[in-house]
């Protein structure tokens, strides 16, 4: 698979790009601060439909178009893919009514944006697109997936699984408007407006949704795991065993039916605190993962450079098990990844990620490549939002 074309208007820090992508290996050079970034990042949002650093989907529009009078972003990509190509096409726009001020849209949260997007000229919603054309995007942000709060895991998972597996992401979206209502209800009990003999109801809907999040995570975690352990072990010279483990709150089980049990045994051993606490405190939505080398926790006792590796392991772990799983490779997306790399690990990336059709790299200069890498890459320059063949 690969992006054969890409167009963005008020995209971030581009006002107009029509951009012709070549298979293969593509490099985009800039100073810092440039649209190197936001290049990269805009495919992200076509294949994922979000960002994976903007908080919110407002911070995409461009600074000067969000004080026009219509302000809007429109991106949209040509996929080629190996049973044909798909047209991709996302519209965000700010819906001002009256004779609004002209404002930032970062500092407008008050005016709605409107997200619409297209799939081969139809209008989709955003779980028909995900999964349809995938990306594996690595960054210098991948370190906090080890040293940061789960939070951050956790939505690195969701975000794989729902790529591959649409009953994942609707049992997601599920879970997430039954733990709305179970934890609305928790308040209210909380302040003693009602039986607790109320909760059985979201108790049943919270394990019947949760579980399969937790399923299908485990089985992901497992793959990633057996992956990235050959991966790291390369780079390490076999010096160092990677270990990644999924860390249920609702305790272990390996099969559906273990995992609803365990669940249901924690909502019950946990009502009384819960109800104390007015919210819900066991579930998918406080599980987390736990990055072990040679046995030590990973993000207390793991150097920068072990935690760097580690990250980029479990990126080429997903980018091989995603093309395992589909049979069609993903784009990968590297930020900025070499500069912090020595020159054992960058080769053995560079190395790595040859097998794929096309992947797109952003650097700010050419020195953390091989000569021999380069003259297979085509390489295009930004300077201020405009891109050109370097």
């Amino acid at each position: 698979m690969h992006v054969a074309r890409l167009n963005l208007v008020n995209f971030r820090n581009y006002r107009q790009l029509e951009l012709a992508l070549p298979p293969h290996m593509v490099i985009i050079q800039g100073d810092n601060a440039q649209g190197k970034t936001n290049l990269l990042e805009s495919i992200h949002v076509m294949t994922t439909t979000r960002s994976h650093r903007a908080a919110s989907d407002r911070e995409l529009l461009n600074h000067d178009a969000a004080a026009e009078d219509l302000p809007f972003a429109r991106l949209s990509a040509a996929v080629e893919k190996a049973e044909g190509r798909l047209d991709i096409e996302i519209v965000m726009r700010l819906e001002r009514s009256g004779p609004a001020a002209k404002e930032d849209c970062a500092a407008a949260p008050a005016i709605p944006l409107r997200k619409r997007i297209k799939v081969n000229g139809i209008p989709r919603r955003a779980a028909d697109l995900v999964g349809q054309a995938n990306v594996v995007m690595f960054s210098a942000l991948d370190t906090s997936l080890i040293t940061g709060p789960p939070s951050l895991s956790r939505r690195y998972l969701d975000l794989v699984n729902s790529q591959m597996d649409a009953a994942y992401l609707r049992s997601l979206q599920r879970y997430a408007r039954v733990l709305v209502q179970r934890n609305h209800l928790l308040r209210l009990l909380q302040e003693r407006r009602g039986p607790d003999r109320q909760l059985d109801f979201w108790d049943n809907e919270l394990v019947e949704s949760g579980s399969y999040v937790v399923l299908r995570r485990q089985r992901l975690v497992r793959s990633l795991s057996r992956l990235a352990q050959g991966i790291h072990g390369e780079v390490s010279s076999r010096a160092e065993r990677l270990e990644i483990a999924y860390l249920p709150s609702t305790g272990p089980g390996e099969t559906r039916s273990e995992i609803e049990q365990r669940f249901r045994e924690a909502l019950q051993r946990g009502r009384r605190r819960e109800v104390s606490h007015g919210m819900t405190l066991a579930g998918p939505h406080r599980d987390g993962l736990l990055f072990r080398v040679n046995g030590a926790d990973l993000s207390r006792y793991g150097s920068r450079g072990q935690q760097q590796t580690t990250a980029i392991s479990l990126k080429l772990a997903q980018a091989v098990h995603m093309m395992d799983e589909r049979g069609d490779p993903p784009v990968l997306l590297l930020d900025d990844v070499f500069s912090e790399l020595d020159r054992h690990r960058r080769q053995h990336l560079l190395e790595s990620i040859a097998p794929f059709q096309q992947v797109l790299v952003s650097a700010t200069d050419l020195d953390s490549f091989e000569p021999a890498w380069l003259a297979g890459a085509a390489c295009f320059r930004v300077r201020q939002g405009i891109v050109e063949p370097a």
